[in-house]
């Protein structure tokens, strides 16, 4: 089309006008890169933080053993309802108020949580708090359309260092100031941070209203419309969510793993591992500028690749397949399973880099809805991948966790070598 519809088909790619992405292009410049990058890394930690806190905070509000899985659980329960209530609004207000006003809501929330003494008004300050983090997709979006397209997977893929980074920073950051000052002080520092984060952004971030009127309930009808008819989104959340399911496999029991023997990890060594793990994300611009270069497809090969192979040398070392003996060599297993952390997360990145980039080229008065649609279901492979670890654990110890690993990055290759898979 030579100009904008009068209205636009809010889910059907052909309608969206060209004007819509224009309005932004070529205004993403590298400090703006850096605040967006550092706003969803410093977001996405009120999302994991409290996995390696259960324990503290079960004890101090005397929560019964049956809620204790809802600690770790709300937060990404409200990210998931946040993804379908809050985030199709980008699609439809001024883009810099409504991040502003979410993350200021997520601050509050924050507090709330820091400062309760009953167990269930923490739980319910958690679950609203992981709602209004849903603020990081309407940042994603907003970054990718304020740059051309020849660039915009560079765009995304910087921005996604910072969220990837702020994911496997959370849960040693959390454990080292819960362990220093008290779990409460953590969320009292995530609070201050999102309030903080809130004003930089009202000052730093440019006006970006949508283009289109439309209703808010017809935004959220079209989020089905979309699924079902934009292949491209359904292909890459797949994938994603398969490569989401088996990095969360991973860093859900690794933990487990390195307690025991021939490991014996603290606490604190646990945190340094997953520090030394993120070394991971420095795929993610490099997979974003594949993709820009259209060797998409041998990126994508490639992350696939290297997550297989991460998975099984940890299943060696972790495991003992093929006779390998952790006691004899515990220096060499530990270089390897750090080496191997890096390597899956590497290759989840690659994906999800890769993924988000082609749907950031779609339809430009959907992107807000397509980004939520897209993380939506990456989510639930997270979650089905922890839940399945946590299972194979249980049967099979790290072994088990390893082959549940495998079969979600090996079922990610295969679908990576499809026709159409790397569009």
């Amino acid at each position: 089309m030579n100009g904008p519809a009068p209205s636009p088909d809010l889910s059907c790619p052909s309608a969206a006008p060209a004007a819509l992405d224009r309005q932004g292009a070529h205004r993403l410049t590298t400090p703006l890169t850096i605040l967006f990058a550092a706003a969803v890394g410093i977001i996405v930690m009120d999302l994991f933080a409290a996995q390696p806190l259960i324990g503290p905070i079960q004890r101090s509000l005397g929560l019964p053993d049956s809620l204790t899985g809802a600690i770790a659980m709300l937060p990404q329960l409200g990210y998931a309802l946040g993804l379908v209530l809050l985030v199709p609004l980008s699609d439809l207000l001024e883009n810099r108020r409504l991040v502003v006003r979410t993350l200021a809501a997520c601050a509050a929330l924050l507090g709330v949580a820091m400062l309760a003494h009953d167990g269930l008004v923490f739980l319910a300050a958690l679950f609203l708090a992981g709602a209004s983090s849903s603020a990081i997709q309407m940042l994603v979006p907003m970054a990718a359309s304020m740059a051309s397209e020849a660039r915009r997977g560079r765009a995304v893929g910087n921005v996604m260092s910072g969220l990837m980074l702020g994911i496997l920073l959370s849960r040693p950051l959390a454990s080292v100031i819960a362990g220093s000052i008290g779990w409460r002080a953590f969320y009292g520092v995530a609070a201050v941070a999102d309030a903080g984060l809130a004003l930089v952004l009202a000052v730093r971030l440019p006006r970006h209203a949508p283009l289109v009127s439309t209703t808010y309930g017809a935004l959220l009808r079209s989020l089905w419309t979309l699924l079902v008819s934009e292949r491209v989104l359904q292909r890459r959340a797949v994938s994603a969510a398969l490569a989401m399911g088996a990095f969360s496999a991973f860093w859900t029991a690794i933990g487990l793993r390195l307690t025991h023997g021939p490991f014996d990890f603290s606490f604190y060594d646990i945190a340094w591992f997953a520090l030394a793990g993120a070394a991971g994300v420095v795929a993610t611009p490099l997979a974003g500028l594949a993709g820009d270069k259209r060797w998409g497809r041998s990126a994508l090969l490639a992350g696939h690749t290297s997550m297989v192979i991460a998975l099984v040398a940890s299943g060696i070392v972790g495991a003992g397949w093929f006779g390998f003996d952790a006691s004899a060599h515990k220096s060499l297993a530990v270089a390897l399973l750090v080496a191997g952390a890096a390597t899956l997360d590497a290759g989840v990145v690659t994906d999800q880099t890769l993924g988000r980039r082609a749907i950031n080229l779609l339809n430009p008065a959907a992107r807000g809805r397509l980004n939520g649609l897209f993380v939506g279901i990456f989510f639930i492979g997270g979650a089905v991948g922890a839940s399945a670890a946590g299972a194979a654990w249980a049967w099979a110890g790290w072994s088990g966790v390893c082959v549940v690993g495998l079969a979600f990055a090996g079922t990610a290759f295969v679908l990576g070598l499809l026709p159409g898979a790397h569009e």
